[in-house]
């Protein structure tokens, strides 16, 4: 069955004329209206025949979850023949559509066109970026989509949830909803809410991420419709500051030691090893049939690593080995619904690393260092740690009565309280994993840095190192993202001056992100020629120039819109004085500077952060628009 789904202001229809497979109707079905609804247009189709029951519970779940995401409560199913080639016989239709309109009434208000008729409809699109999504819906005996047994036990695991403080202390929570008790969060609204969010009601829908609108009026970043949903295009300024992070994040891996490497994308499903790790990392892959075999494509760095360190000779005296790759892409089929933006892809950029560990004790001296490692790399980035993310860590029950000690610690490194989830029994390939976790402004959390004690795959892999009494050994490995995803870092970075926005005051990048880092405006075209040469002095600094022939008050205005951190206003007065006009974002008064007094300034704010020239020519004049 395919579908289409767009979010309405209204959709109007009449029956004109029956075909010679209507369906028999009643006076209130020849003509409806349904104001402010989602609109369903319907193709039931030949695989579809037998399989109605499935179809019918898989579309009932795919528009459950557009409606929620919308906020919505009205409903029109509307038979749509042209949206397949491969139609059902119209028992079947009819039958699909009865179905769906059955089961949507229990929660909704839900109004069905008639099956087998000509009809004219008038139709209004909300237009926002979620109002039209299509949807295939496959039989389940047909469907490629590979659902490992992790992901289907994740949400029957049972778990005991409580806060770790940073004095040992470990309180157990009682959690029902939004209502949480066993533990003084009157300092800390936001711990509160992280709790909430993970161990309580998950997702909200209903509302738009602030960033999403950022990243477009940026010009950053957009949606792709040419290609699969959580596949996104990247305009000039969003591909140099997506590029400026994955350099930093690879650069500080590789000083902690990490060794890079690169390795396929994809990899054959029916490899033995590769096989069973499927099903213990919680995850959706994205299957391919390739000429030779049926393939899936990576959604971490782990098979590369792992089949690399099979093959490789080590002793503990080479440990630990760190290995480290920036896989672009990683992909994971995430559900439509879940879709947002920079925060929730389908392909998405994971910097990954490896260390390889002789026992426990080395893991976990290892994972302290590295926890130090993620947080001056999300600190240097522009992120406050631990101030603007709460940190979670989820372990076995097991490994909390052995290991308190180690847990006591990462919290006391990390430097304020952390929740905590205790698994009754170990499912996953770990014992032990933490995430920093950035909660947005629609309460929901999203991971960043993530680390993992892994207890299975050295084994899994044949991966063997030599101890000290000869004997061969499989190494414990840990999994380090020392920054999250380089998308899910720029949401965080839209959000969080998404906050500032609404506070009233003047959001910004980075310097060392910032696409334009000094704008040049001369007040007429007679200082041009000079403005063009003062450029020249700033060696290691994006500068453009405002040529065109807008007035000054209209280029600080549109400079103050692009969040340009310094604007240089030049006009004779300023060259006859060998003096700069300069406006800094986020200050009131206007700075009087010296080339000099400018260029240190600029050079002390770049640091030893990485430095890539201007995405766009120079003349604002040359540029293209790239979103209307």
């Amino acid at each position: 069955m395919k579908i289409l789904l767009i979010h309405s202001d209204y959709l109007e229809y009449e029956v004109k004329k029956d075909t010679p497979v209507a369906e028999k109707i009643s006076e209130d079905m020849k003509k409806g209206r349904m104001d402010e609804c989602l609109s369903v247009f319907t193709a039931v189709e030949k695989r579809d025949q037998g399989n109605e029951d499935d179809i019918i519970r898989q579309g009932v779940k795919e528009i459950e979850n557009t409606v929620e995401q919308l906020g919505v409560e009205k409903i029109m199913i509307y038979p749509y023949a042209h949206l397949s080639s491969e139609l059902s016989n119209p028992d079947t239709a009819v039958k699909v559509l009865d179905g769906l309109e059955d089961s949507l009434s229990e929660k909704y208000t839900v109004h069905r066109s008639p099956f087998g008729w000509y009809k004219s409809f008038k139709l209004s699109c909300k237009g926002h970026p979620l109002s039209e999504l299509s949807k295939e819906i496959i039989p389940e005996d047909e469907s490629e989509e590979v659902v490992s047994k992790a992901l289907e036990a994740e949400e029957e695991m049972e778990s005991t949830w409580g806060i770790l403080d940073v004095d040992g202390e470990f309180y157990e929570l009682n959690i029902d909803g939004d209502k949480v008790s066993g533990y003084d969060f009157t300092r800390n609204d936001e711990l509160k809410d992280f709790v909430i969010y993970e161990a309580g009601q998950k997702e909200k829908g209903g509302e738009e991420s602030s960033h999403i609108r950022l990243m477009q009026k940026h010009e950053l970043v957009d949606y792709e419709p040419g290609s699969d949903p959580g596949n996104l295009r990247y305009y000039p300024k969003g591909r140099m500051m997506k590029g400026l992070l994955e350099e930093f994040v690879s650069q500080r891996t590789r000083e902690y030691g990490a060794m890079e490497i690169e390795s396929p994308i994809m990899y054959d499903m029916e490899h033995p090893t590769l096989k069973s790790y499927l099903d213990r990392f919680p995850a959706r892959q994205y299957t391919i049939n390739t000429p030779d075999k049926e393939v899936f494509l990576r959604f971490a760095a782990c098979f590369g690593q792992f089949l690399m360190g099979h093959d490789m000779t080590m002793s503990y005296r080479n440990l630990p080995v760190r290995l480290y790759e920036l896989t672009r892409y990683s992909f994971r089929v995430e559900q439509r619904g879940e879709l947002t933006g920079l925060r929730r892809l389908r392909s998405f950029t994971m910097p990954d690393s490896h260390a390889l560990c002789e026992g426990m004790e080395q893991a976990k001296e290892e994972m302290i260092t590295r926890m130090d490692l993620a947080m001056s790399v999300v600190d240097k980035i522009g992120i406050d740690v631990p101030d603007d993310l709460e940190i979670v860590l989820r372990c076995t029950k097991d490994f909390y009565d052995e290991q308190k000690e180690h847990l006591d610690k990462l919290v006391q490194t990390y430097g304020k309280p952390a929740l905590m989830e205790i698994w009754d029994e170990r499912f996953f390939y770990f014992v032990l994993k933490y995430e920093f976790n950035y909660l947005d402004p629609l309460g929901r959390a999203s991971a960043l840095v993530t680390d993992q004690i892994d207890v299975e795959n050295g084994e899994r892999y044949g991966i063997e190192y030599v101890d000290e009494d000869g004997k061969k050994k499989n190494p414990y490995i840990l999994h380090l993202s020392p920054s999250g995803a380089i998308e899910r870092v720029m949401f965080t970075l839209l959000e969080m001056a998404g906050e500032v926005e609404s506070r009233g005051e003047k959001p910004s990048f980075p310097y060392w992100l910032s696409p334009t880092q000094l704008r040049l405006l001369p007040i007429s075209d007679d200082q041009l020629d000079y403005v063009k040469k003062l450029s020249d002095e700033f060696d290691g600094v994006r500068v453009d120039i405002d040529d065109t022939d807008r007035t000054v008050g209209k280029k600080i205005r549109d400079a103050e819109k692009e969040w340009i951190p310094y604007v240089v206003v030049i006009g004779s007065r300023e060259i006859e004085n060998e003096e700069l006009s300069v406006r800094i974002r986020g200050e009131e008064k206007q700075r009087t500077m010296t080339l000099k007094e400018l260029k240190e300034e600029l050079e002390n704010n770049q640091g030893d952060m990485p430095f890539r020239g201007l995405p766009l020519p120079m003349m604002l004049s040359k540029r293209p628009t790239f979103v209307g």
